[in-house]
This record gives structure tokens, sequence and C-alpha cells, in this order.
């Protein structure tokens, strides 16, 4: 029995989940172990009412005699003092308990969100928002809450049983041996409930975070929802993941609904065979009557708990399995990292090259093949071809948003995978077709290219974005408020501010992906001689579905189904025999 408990219980992972805790712990310990000795005692004066029992029931009840003034009058007072310094430790515990679990949890949630904010762009392409305040927010608080809660639990339990256990050995060792064995057999279900739930613990999780992410699409998506009257889509699809809730959650109550229930009885039946065997104790003088309601009265206060435990039990589990979740993922190693001993990039002198790249988001299913393509240093390079080609793909290997599945990308030589991505990345601004602002001021989003820098940097980069006019028109100017994500923007102020935002990080390299083509021809016209300014004197790589962009490129690269088809300048190409370039633009014109 013993042994298959021990490997029951270092099956939840219980000891090696704590020992990752340690290092967050480690500030804390002096109020943590407080925390965790103050349960002693509270535990400890259960037993204090049960022994007490023993002297008022044998000097009162049994041999009439009043305990005013007599050697038990001590009791009541002794209950009541006991009593009192139980409460008053029950809630220092509480206290230092909530104390350290909330400081361990804001010190976890930060190492999380570190960790999120450098996962690869591989993994934001595959989990939805709802997994990610689940995984990183909830299962922390689950976890923190949980340690020390599940602790002081333990700790409080552990010692009011040592302190029972003694009280029934102290009035009876043959009543104490048994009592003792129907404990031992009433905690025994709970070594065969975790597999059994697991699993569905899992599809918790996962319908939990899935009804997170209807509520982030429902407000980031209200506009389209209104518009196409997707009202009962979107509550149908909302009922469906309600409906598989409530479903997981009855499957949990049909496997361990029982498990309380069972205890009860094993319990009851234990406190039947106590009262049997004691009465007999009684009759052939073996037990006093006090010793015996003494007994009794231990017995219960340490099964009561027993009878009650199987309902806490789920949530015990969940700590523990959001503690194994949370560990999973600090522990993750992300794919596309700095290698050992990296190189600082300096700013790029002679080229960039891309040698035999292939890349694949998914093995098997290759999205570029052997691209070979040398870009010397203050060219413009504009990449076109068919929507799903590789062009953004071709671009996005650049800055290491995803490593290369074979080949090299050269920056004067170097392997960019030897270079350290920070100073890769502050060599580059990159100008997307749907720039994320941040709530805030137009002025905070700006200087997210560079915070140190100047007020007349800052208001060179708004004139050179063509920002001046609209930023005037403003009555707090820089120091208006935007909303989140630029709600009060409109498309073309929103790629201007980004644009002010390059600028001011004053990169080398300038990635522009499709960065008018959601733009009416007001805006982006506009925000076409604010990119103009933006390339001056930069390297420069243009991806554009208007071929009318990228007539003064350098090169023309047209990538069709992950190869380069055409390279030259737009003359060269319209002029090429049976030219694809040169059949999308009088397309185009057209």
């Amino acid at each position: 029995m013993f042994q298959k408990l021990k490997a029951k219980f270092l099956s939840l992972n219980i000891v090696v989940n704590y020992k990752k805790m340690l290092p967050y712990v480690k500030p804390y310990w002096v109020r943590a172990l407080v925390a965790v000795l103050i349960t002693m005692p509270i535990g400890a004066m259960d037993a204090v009412i049960a022994w007490a029992l023993k002297p008022y029931m044998d000097v009162v009840m049994v041999e009439k005699n009043t305990f005013l003034g007599g050697s038990t009058a001590w009791i009541p007072i002794l209950i009541i003092v006991f009593s009192s310094l139980q409460s008053l430790l029950t809630y220092a515990a509480t206290y230092l308990n909530t104390w350290v679990g909330q400081k361990i949890s804001m010190d976890v949630k930060k190492d999380l969100f570190y960790k999120l904010m450098h996962y690869n762009a591989a993994f934001f392409d595959k989990t939805k928002s709802g997994d990610v305040v689940f995984r990183f927010s909830n299962d922390v608080d689950m976890a923190c809450g949980g340690l020390l809660n599940n602790l002081k639990l333990f700790t409080t339990r552990l010692f009011s049983s040592i302190s029972l256990i003694g009280v029934l050995f102290y009035n009876s060792w043959q009543l104490a041996i048994v009592a003792t064995l129907v404990l031992l057999a009433a905690l025994f279900p709970l070594t065969r409930v975790r597999k059994r739930i697991k699993n569905l613990m899992g599809q918790a999780v996962f319908s939990g975070s899935a009804v997170v992410t209807h509520f982030n699409e429902t407000y980031s998506g209200n506009r389209i929802i209104s518009s196409y009257n997707l009202y009962d889509y979107q509550n149908q699809r909302f009922r469906a993941t309600l409906d598989s809730v409530f479903k997981i959650g009855m499957k949990m109550i049909q496997r361990t609904g029982m498990l309380s229930p069972l205890m009860h009885f094993i319990v009851s039946l234990g406190i039947a065979l106590v009262i049997w065997l004691g009465s007999y104790l009684i009759v052939t003088h073996q037990l006093t009557a006090g010793s015996f309601v003494s007994f009794i009265a231990a017995l219960i206060m340490l099964y009561n708990p027993i009878k009650s435990i199987g309902n806490n039990f789920n949530s015990v589990q969940m700590a523990i399995l959001a503690m194994e979740r949370v560990f999973s993922l600090l522990e993750t190693i992300p794919d596309v990292r700095n290698c050992d001993n990296p190189q600082t990039m300096r700013k790029p002198q002679h080229n960039i090259e891309y040698k035999d790249v292939c890349f694949e988001y998914e093995k098997g299913k290759p999205v570029l093949e052997h691209i070979n393509l040398d870009i010397k240093i203050g060219e413009t390079i504009a990449f076109v071809g068919n929507s799903g080609g590789g062009k953004s793909t071709l671009v996005n290997l650049l800055p290491r948003f995803y490593d290369v599945t074979s080949g090299e990308i050269l920056i004067d030589g170097v392997d960019i995978r030897k270079l350290d991505m920070n100073s890769l990345r502050d060599n580059i601004a990159i100008v997307f077709q749907d720039n994320f602002l941040f709530g805030g001021t137009i002025r905070e989003n700006i200087l997210l290219g560079n915070e140190k820098a100047s007020e007349e940097e800052v208001q060179k980069a708004v004139k050179c974005a063509c920002l001046e006019e609209f930023i005037n028109s403003l009555e707090k100017g820089l120091d208006t408020e935007i909303g989140e994500r630029g709600v009060l923007l409109s498309g073309g102020q929103k790629q201007r501010i980004a644009i002010a935002r390059a600028f001011i990080k004053n990169a080398p390299i300038i990635i522009l992906d499709e960065a008018t083509s959601a733009l009416d021809n007001k805006s982006e016209a506009i925000v076409q001689q604010a990119i103009d300014n933006l390339m001056v004197d930069r390297t420069v790589f243009i991806i554009a579905h208007r071929l009318s962009t990228v007539r003064n490129a350098t090169k023309i690269v047209v990538v069709n189904y992950g190869k380069i088809a055409e390279i030259g300048s737009h003359e060269e190409l319209l002029k090429k025999e049976n030219s694809i370039y040169a059949s999308l633009y009088r397309t185009q014109l057209h």
C-alpha cells in the first residue's frame, strides 16, 4: 500500500514542480516559511478540544463532580484561549500566503511575458489568443495560488492529523489502529483518480481558452459582425463552445463525483466499527467513558476533512497540471534564437545575399525553393508576383522571423544566424500593410523607433513622413491619444505614423511589405511621398501588388510559386519576350 501511494505521489510530479518553484519563492522565503510554520500550531490545536473532553467526561459526567473551582475549571478557558489563538494564526497564515502567492505570480508572469515576446513568429501563427491568455495568465494564477494554498492545506492537515492521531493512541491504542487503517482505506481512491481526469483537464483548459478566443474575436471583428449580420453565426459558435465546456464539466463530475460519497461511506464504516469496538472495551472496563468520548471527538475531527477532500481534489489537480503547463512554457527553447557567441552586426557595407535558400512552414510543403539573390547595399529591390507565391516569406527571413530550412542569408558575407538577433533587427526597419499601433499618443508610437530621440529628431521624422499638416490640425498635436490599435486614425494616418517610426529608427535596411496596398488613391499618394523620403540612401526591400509603385526599383524580382521567375529593371522586364512582369504590368494598366 505504502509503495503504491509513494509511486502515485511521485507520478504527480509534485516534488519536481515544487523544486522548480523554489527560485521564485527564494526572494520571499522568510514570509513563506513563516506562513508554513504558522500552519503547524493551527493544525496541532485541533487536538486540544478532543483531548480536553477526557477529563471533562470522567470528572463531570461520570463522577458527577462540578468543574467550577475544581481541577477541570481550566478546560473551558483553555478551549477559548486556544480557539482564539488558532483564529488569529489562521488569519495571519491566510494573509502571508496570499501576499507571497501574489508576489510569486507576478514574477512568473513577468518571465512568461518576456518569453512570450521572444517566441518565434511560427508560435503566433499557430496559437489562438485565448490559448495565450489562459496559458500565460490564468495558468499562472492557478499554479501560484494553488502552490501555497495546497501547501497550507497539506501542512495544516498533516499536523492536525498527527496531533489527533496522538490523541487517539493516548486514549486507546486498539481503537487507534482500527481508525488508522480505515483512514488509509479512505485515502486509497485518490490514487486512482488522476489518470481518469488528466485528459479531461486538458480538454477543460482548451475549451476555456476557446471561450476567451470568442470574446477576443468579437471585440476585434465587431465591424465585420455588424456589416455582415453575423450575430447568429457568432452566437451559434459561442453556444457550441459553451456546450462543450458543460459536457466536459459533467464528464469530470461523472469520473470524480463518487469520490466524496465513497470516502464518506468508508469513514462512516470506520466510525461504526470504532463505536462497536469501543462499547466492548467500555463494558470490559478497558476504556473509560471519558477516553471513549475524547477518542470519538478526535476521530470525527480527523475524518471530517477526509470526507470532503474529494471535492477539493479536482482543484488541487488543476493547480498541479497548471504548474506543469507553466514550466513547460518557461522551459521551451525557441527554434529561432542566438547561436553561441553571436557577432554584433555593424552597418552593412557591401551586399545582402540569398544563397540557395529553401523554406517550408510545414515539413514536405516547400514555400521557397533554391532562391539565389545578390543585393548591393543601397539598391532598391521590389518583389512582385502571384499571391501566396512566397514574396513576404522571402523578406521575412531577413530579420529572422523564421529561419531558412536550408541555404544561407548572408550580410557582408556573414550568415545572419551567426549575428546577434537584436543587433540584426536594429539595422532593419519594417513598414507593414497593417501596422500595429499601441494604445497611447502619436508621440509615444513614433518614439518606439528610438526612445532616446530628441524633439528635433521627432519633428524631422514627422516632416519626412508627411504628418505635419495632420499633426497641426490636432488640438494636442503629437500628444493626441489614438485609441487601442490606433482605432481613431485613418489607414493613411496609421501608415504615416509607422513610417515616422521607421524614420526615427534610422536603420540602413528598410522593408516595405505592401505598405500602400490597402489605401485609397489620395492616401496612397501622400504615403508614397513619405515612403520615397524614407528610401533615400538606404537598402530597400519592397513587396508590392501595384506595379506602378516599383517602376523606379533598381531590381524587380518576380516570385512565382516559391521560385524566382525573372529579375531585372522595369525597362528590361518590359522588353523581355514572354515576360511575366510585362504581362502583369499591362493587365494592371487596363
